[in-house]
């Protein structure tokens, strides 16, 4: 059996230490998640994650960075998702955006407010991909080719 990891991008943004994040429906159930998605055909990994975020937030954003590359298997259905997560930073909000579907809007709240509502995140890298991110380990754009 052949192993295909799904190609997924993430996107860190913070503001005066507040994190942009998608609150969503997934599986019947309200999650929290960085603005995240599949790269599709013919886009930059970059791209992506730039056009994730407006999508998933009505938030245009420019990278600065890559925060880390990381490989999850969602318990719930053994599929194994390849993130590569951005740093960005805010540039502008379109409230008249339309949003994917499923998705209940952005939320900005701290690592703290986070923390207090672990039963609703997505999954782990939720926090983990932030923790990285205040580690100021960034790296640069350029890594991605």
């Amino acid at each position: 059996m052949r192993f295909t990891p799904h190609v997924t991008v993430a996107t860190i943004v913070e503001d005066q230490g507040r994190f942009l994040l998608v609150e969503e429906l997934a599986d019947g159930k309200q999650v929290l998640n960085q603005p995240a998605g599949h790269l599709e055909a013919n886009e930059t990994l970059c791209e992506a994650a730039v056009r994730e975020t407006l999508e998933e937030t009505g938030w245009d954003v420019q990278l600065t960075g890559v925060t880390g590359i990381y490989l999850y298997t969602a318990p719930s259905n053994g599929v194994t998702y390849q993130r590569v997560c951005f740093a960005a930073r805010p540039l502008g909000y379109r409230p008249e955006h339309p949003l994917d579907d499923g998705i209940l809007g952005p939320r900005w709240l701290t690592r703290d407010e986070l923390l207090k509502r672990r039963e609703q995140w997505r999954s782990e890298l939720v926090l983990r991909c932030i923790d990285d991110y205040c580690q100021g380990e960034i790296h640069p754009l350029s890594l991605i080719r």
